[in-house]
């Protein structure tokens, strides 16, 4: 009983240590590869999301990186973000949709444009958006590099979905395993 005990309590210490030398910059290395960070979907199929430089796992303040793939028919949620995305896109070809009505009632019909291999664009703050894979045979594979991290996400099931109905997502999935909320002040 005492060395079941002893195995479950090192690798408790052990998975516990992991977790915070995920979340943690202290040892980062100034050159990684690509290939060896963490990678996951976060329950969206299609997409494979890594955070390069983060201000949760990694302690940045003002801008976040991220390389996100997307399978041929994957796209990103209807959304919109207080904050500034510029896309570099490595590889395939999609299709940006994109209104610029964050003064109106809800986002509307957007606009479409084709994005292919070593086009860029950029989504200013808080403009409802949308990247979808419309290429059948190849992966898109685009960096994305964000403002004012961690984001917070408001979420449309549809164009026409008023602003004021939108979901949020905070902290948004990849950032969900380092999130601490600040402490809650006492009120006495």
């Amino acid at each position: 009983m005492g060395g079941l005990y002893f195995s479950f309590l090192i690798a408790l210490l052990l998975s516990a240590n992991v977790e915070a030398s995920y979340c943690s910059n202290e040892g980062l290395q100034t050159v990684r590869n690509i290939s060896e960070l963490t990678q996951d979907n976060y329950g969206r199929p299609g997409l494979s999301h890594i955070t390069i430089s983060g201000s949760l796992i990694h302690g940045f303040k003002e801008v976040e990186v991220w390389l996100q793939t997307f399978a041929p028919g994957a796209h990103t949620p209807i959304h919109r973000h207080s904050c500034e995305e510029v896309f570099v896109v490595l590889k395939g070809t999609g299709t940006l949709y994109l209104t610029t009505t964050s003064h109106t009632k809800y986002p509307g019909s957007p606009q479409e444009f084709p994005i292919f291999s070593n086009s860029t664009f950029q989504i200013p703050v808080n403009d409802a958006h949308q990247v979808w894979n419309t290429n059948e045979s190849e992966d898109l594979q685009v960096l994305v590099i964000i403002s004012r991290p961690p984001v917070k996400v408001f979420i449309y099931d549809d164009w026409f979905m008023p602003h004021t109905a939108a979901k949020l997502k905070f902290p948004y999935y990849w950032d969900e395993k380092c999130y601490q909320a600040p402490p809650v002040k006492d009120e006495l």
